[in-house]
């Protein structure tokens, strides 16, 4: 049997409509939902499903509704394969997806995990109010290109990188002057265009401070265990399993820009033969392909 890993996406992947047909389909995925609802205090499926997109794409509601979209989505696969599960050597989250991650390993419960990304999502959101600012990707340029150009646009306002994501893809966060800016010379520079992400902030840079500091609170009240798979960091693209070490990188993630290239040649150096992609979107298939062409990828959609 394969080696396998199991990838989970993060913020940016929501879309109206996500988890309808699959909560119709398996009621343990509708079982999640109901749970999320007597813990976050709202119908989380309703939104997912019928929107209005602008309540979906506010950070306080899409962290929460694409965490448990993409368990909903795992609870799919654990009927479809159920044989898969056993070739799990390692798990992986884009950003936000390393707390789904974290549950699928059995380092946080369900409940206490989305206690804690509610906490993130309110976090980030507040911290993005307070400092009008976004992030945007910049497709086609290498990466000595974009750092100069960092430099160059950081005259209008923060700008840093927030997700080295694959090669001739790479996420900039900052002020929204800045990110004006920086999508002016990436095309003068030749790049192939940019993209504005639906997110609220400037994520992954020290604009959200105010954020880690309520997450280590919201962490220090909830129990993590050793995953039974080890789960790869954002911060240092490495795997943990010792739970003081997980419990310290998803603190530091807030501010730290996600290595996620990084994390899929290490994996794809360790032997893992396999990827699922599980939950909203296809993002992440897009991106190791970047990095491996000849990846085999399979998506579990939410």
């Amino acid at each position: 049997m394969s080696r396998l890993a199991f990838l989970f996406p993060g913020q940016g992947a929501q879309t109206v409509g996500m988890a309808g047909p699959l909560c119709a389909s398996f009621p343990t995925a509708k079982t999640l939902f109901d749970r999320a609802a007597a813990i976050l205090g709202y119908d989380l499926l309703d939104i997912c499903v019928n929107g209005p997109a602008e309540r979906l794409n506010a950070t306080d509601i899409s962290q929460p509704a694409i965490f448990v979209a993409s368990l909903a989505a795992l609870e799919q696969l654990k009927i479809a394969e159920p044989d898969a599960f056993p070739s799990v050597v390692a798990a992986a989250g884009l950003s936000l997806g390393e707390y789904t991650a974290l549950v699928f390993a059995g380092a946080m419960t369900f409940d206490d995990a989305l206690r804690v990304v509610q906490v993130r999502g309110r976090a980030m959101q507040d911290a993005a109010e307070a400092t009008p600012s976004g992030m945007v990707s910049v497709l086609g340029l290498d990466l000595p290109d974009i750092e100069a150009l960092v430099i160059e646009a950081r005259t209008a306002g923060t700008l840093e990188i927030a997700n080295y994501l694959c090669p001739g893809n790479t996420a900039l966060s900052g002020a929204l002057p800045a990110i004006e800016k920086i999508e002016q010379l990436a095309v003068q520079k030749g790049g192939i265009r940019t993209v504005r992400l639906a997110v609220a902030g400037a994520f992954h840079t020290n604009i959200m401070k105010p954020a880690d500091d309520k997450l280590a609170a919201a962490l220090a009240g909830v129990a993590i265990s050793s995953p039974t798979v080890p789960v790869w960091s954002n911060v240092d693209a490495k795997p943990h399993t010792d739970p003081s070490e997980i419990r310290d990188l998803l603190v530091r993630q807030v501010l730290s820009p996600v290595k996620w290239e990084d994390t899929m040649r290490a994996l794809l150096a360790d032997g893992v033969e396999r990827f699922y992609e599980i939950g909203p979107g296809r993002v992440l298939a897009g991106l190791i392909k970047r990095v491996n062409r000849k990846t085999d990828i399979r998506n579990i959609t939410a």
